[in-house]
């Protein structure tokens, strides 16, 4: 089996279930981000030296391939994921909200912004943030769009984002965090 088909030469790509789209549909910005997420996410628990951040990001990969299959699926064609992939659940973001309080009972939270790099894991897993906060970006304009069935893929991001954060802190729970308090006119928000 060859990785490359020709397929695509001409802009464009197939969606899950069946049709084409030119790659720059939304639908494709938005399940690109969120196989960027993934793999950041595999970046991030390569570096961790904590099992229970790795426990824990492992199965947000998984649940992220469920995300970006109804992310790459039109709507037209969602019976067709339900019968054979599943969708993102309430019960998979309550799953998340459980794994926040649980990692927040553990860590000091900081009072400023924290700056990413306490560690190579903790960096990894704030880029990998952003990159989520992205996805639920695009998967909201989707929502507008009326091309997203499920209001659980974005609440689901929402809190993703959310527990990342949480991992990154926890991850460096035992290091100094560098915390930068905004300064209201022009300053760099370095200690005095």
């Amino acid at each position: 089996m060859r990785i490359y088909t020709r397929r695509g030469d001409e802009g464009e790509t197939g969606l899950l279930y069946g049709g084409r789209v030119s790659k720059t549909d939304l639908r494709c910005e938005a399940y690109g981000t969120t196989d960027e997420a993934v793999s950041l996410l595999g970046l991030a628990r390569s570096l961790s030296r904590d099992e229970r951040v790795r426990e824990i990001v492992r199965q947000v990969e998984r649940e992220l391939f469920t995300v970006g299959a109804e992310l790459a699926t039109d709507s037209a064609q969602r019976e067709k994921l339900e019968r054979h992939f599943g969708v993102v659940s309430g019960e998979m973001v309550v799953r998340l909200e459980g794994l926040i309080d649980e990692l927040g009972a553990q860590v000091k939270l900081p009072r400023a912004f924290v700056l990413p790099g306490g560690s190579p894991a903790s960096a990894a897993l704030d880029v990998a943030r952003t990159v989520v906060r992205r996805a639920e970006r695009r998967a909201v304009e989707l929502k507008e769009q009326g091309m997203l069935a499920n209001p659980e893929v974005v609440r689901y991001l929402n809190r993703l984002s959310d527990l990342v954060f949480m991992l990154a802190r926890y991850e460096d729970r035992g290091l100094t965090q560098e915390e930068l308090i905004p300064h209201r006119e022009g300053g760099t928000g370095a200690p005095p």
